[in-house]
């Protein structure tokens, strides 16, 4: 089980590491992290998959570092190897672009770097392996390398020479910290929120989702009183209450049910809603969700999850939500899913995409994702706004959320 002290993936900075084979990237994440991480080898091609670690790194704090294949891989399998490391440049908050100083600046590098450039990717170009060049040749090799970028730097994984000063151009490169409002804005000190969690075949065994935990947290960062319960302990919870909650939040999946036990004048949303307004991601989806009226048989839906959780026999995603829209629009959509990092890039066929909450993702990520389907023109909502909407109580849900609750028109509910 991971380690519940530990800061979930979806919050710490994500660092690729990219780079033509041997230029040395898996040596410097050895040398960086002071930690044997990442296999060596003089054998081209060694990392042929994205590896992902996670690690505290000072002065950078809880980080994921991806090594990733070369490049300049070749053949057909290197051809989708160099995707691949292409692919994980939208989850990255920060890139390292690594070069063998001795060998001379190719076609490869420059395309990765005006693709850094183009994405807004803050990134710095190193120039690893200093320890078999002259002082002279450092000095030419860096001229060459200021021709494309001022963020350069002469390393050596093999010495150790100027990695500390690695390590504080990557801290000052570090993305400002955003003030993302989780739930500490919908109460005060004191005042008792209740979470509506069911434990179900689906629920991890032993342990509560992330979105639960990152909200029980929050409550408590911020001086709320927290009581978690399940659907079928709802209504004996409220009842032993001197005085009403200041907020419900419940699972998504039982908005439904849930609603019809909380007194109207009690707020309530869910976990997935506010998941996506932290992301930054709520607004968009509130926006799409009306589609849901116009879907006609054929018509292809995209349920997309980002992790990839053992698929349960009432699964959300693939049972519950298909199920749900069947109901609701009286028709038979053609359902695409898809989980973890396996997000399409060609989104056209899609009529509409149904997100999960996103709490596996980082924000980076989630930011590609929601720009993928505005550029392409395919409306994106999430599973919470989608329930909320299909069981008639979206306005009710986003009501808490007053910049949110204003985009909906009085005559949507």
């Amino acid at each position: 089980m991971t380690n519940l002290n530990s800061t979930p993936s979806a919050e710490r900075i994500h660092i690729g590491i990219f780079g033509r084979r041997n230029a040395g990237k898996s040596s410097l994440i050895n040398t960086v992290t002071g930690q044997n991480l990442a296999i060596v080898s003089d054998y081209k091609g060694t990392t042929t998959d994205p590896v992902y670690k996670a690690m505290e790194l000072l002065p950078l704090g809880p980080i994921t570092l991806i090594d990733t294949p070369g490049i300049d891989d070749e053949g057909e399998l290197g051809a989708q190897r160099v995707q691949q490391a292409y692919k994980v440049l939208q989850k990255c908050d920060l890139a390292l672009l690594v070069l063998d100083a001795a060998t001379a600046i190719t076609a490869e590098d420059k395309k990765l770097w005006q693709t850094l450039t183009e994405r807004n990717i803050p990134s710095l170009l190193i120039l690893n392996k200093a320890d078999k060049l002259s002082e002279m040749q450092q000095a030419l090799v860096t001229l060459e390398a200021l021709k494309l970028t001022k963020n350069c730097l002469l390393v050596s994984a093999e010495n150790g020479f100027n990695i500390d000063k690695l390590k504080e151009n990557m801290a000052s490169l570090k993305p400002q910290e955003k003030a993302q409002l989780l739930a500490e804005d919908l109460f005060q000190p004191l005042d008792t929120v209740i979470l509506v969690t069911p434990i179900d075949e689906s629920a991890p065994k032993g342990r509560l989702i992330l979105p639960q935990q990152l909200i029980i947290r929050n409550i408590l960062d911020n001086r709320g009183i927290t009581l978690v319960v399940q659907p079928q302990e709802l209504a004996q919870a409220l009842l032993k209450l001197t005085e009403p909650p200041r907020l419900i939040i419940t699972d998504s999946q039982v908005f439904g049910q849930v609603s019809r036990i909380v007194p109207p004048h009690i707020p309530l949303t869910s976990f997935s809603i506010l998941m996506a307004r932290y992301k930054g991601s709520l607004a968009q989806a509130v926006k799409a969700v009306r589609v849901l009226d116009t879907l006609k048989d054929g018509d292809k839906v995209l349920i997309s999850e980002g992790c990839t959780h053992h698929r349960q026999c009432q699964d959300i995603g693939t049972v519950k939500m298909p199920g749900w829209v069947r109901n609701y629009c009286q028709c038979e959509p053609e359902f695409v899913f898809s989980s973890g990092g396996d997000f399409p890039e060609d989104l056209t066929p899609y009529k509409l995409i149904i997100h999960c909450g996103a709490c596996m993702l980082n924000e980076k990520a989630m930011q590609h994702r929601n720009k993928s389907a505005q550029q392409q023109n395919v409306p994106m909502t999430n599973y919470g706004i989608a329930i909320a909407y299909m069981h008639g109580i979206l306005q009710r849900s986003v009501a808490p959320l007053p910049e949110i609750a204003k985009l909906l028109q009085p005559k949507l509910q």
